[in-house]
């Protein structure tokens, strides 16, 4: 049987929902992103954890090392808070006339705090200045991009934070009111509206994190399993959002989309 908690980027919601599914007696937890598991892993303390993070799992603290984790979770590391900098510079082609870029993440997430050094760094060599917003819950987070005001920033930019992502839909349609671009890092946001992504497919996460889950059912060990790294990146354009932000995709950037939604 399969358990599913969604959290809505409450980490605390997050603590509770692991500590009474090991109360339970589950035989594993699937974890989604560094901040999530490792909340899963303070909650807990003998259940399996498969977990897929985009920030480097050893810094994080969740395995002792790729090959050999020789800790009771394993799983995926895929590219996300590494794709920083390129992901600005993406923006920057796509919109370049992009200057203020705002960006809103946990600064208690050590990933997003990573990720956001990285963002200052390539706006540095891009003319480019990122406005850094800190939001601790996703109540701030929607006030603080409710407050932005007309003129303020030119886009949108985001930076690994599971509670942000978790509110995707909401910065979508935050963004189109205030007539911002937008860079995510997953290809499902773009098609509800976002107008760029650069970044792993989920789907491939989720096949391989399976394969995992099955391992774990099957009696392997975590500790014994090597953190198995996706490599599959995608860029893709909405130019139906674009189209209604007035923008001109230039015909480089088209080339190398690898989805283009019409």
């Amino acid at each position: 049987m399969l358990e599913i908690r969604e959290t809505k980027g409450d980490l605390n919601a997050v603590e509770q929902a692991a500590r009474e599914l090991a109360q339970g007696r589950v035989d594993l937890l699937y974890t989604i992103a560094g901040s999530v598991t490792q909340r899963a892993v303070r909650a807990t303390s003998d259940v399996p954890i498969v977990f897929a993070v985009g920030s480097d799992p050893v810094a994080l603290g969740l395995v002792q090392s790729l090959n050999r984790p020789s800790t009771r979770l394993t799983s995926i590391h895929f590219l996300l808070t590494d794709l920083t900098s390129k992901r600005l510079q993406l923006l920057k082609e796509i919109v370049p006339n992009a200057r203020r870029v705002v960006t809103f993440y946990d600064p208690t997430n050590k990933g997003a705090t990573e990720a956001a050094r990285l963002a200052r760094e390539a706006a540095a060599s891009l003319g480019m200045t990122v406005i850094e917003r800190h939001a601790g819950s996703v109540e701030d987070l929607q006030r603080g991009v409710k407050a932005l005001k007309p003129g303020e920033v030119d886009a949108y930019f985001f930076t690994s934070d599971a509670m942000v992502a978790s509110q995707a839909q909401f910065i979508i349609d935050s963004a189109r009111t205030k007539r911002l671009p937008t860079m995510f890092h997953e290809q499902s946001i773009v098609t509800e509206g976002g107008l760029a992504s650069y970044g792993l497919s989920f789907r491939e996460v989720g096949r391989m994190s399976a394969r995992y889950v099955v391992r774990l059912m099957g009696g392997a060990r975590p500790q014994d399993l090597p953190v198995e790294r996706v490599d599959r990146l995608e860029l893709t354009i909405n130019l139906k959002t674009a189209r209604a932000l007035g923008l001109v995709i230039p015909p480089s950037v088209l080339l190398r989309a690898d989805h283009v939604i019409e």
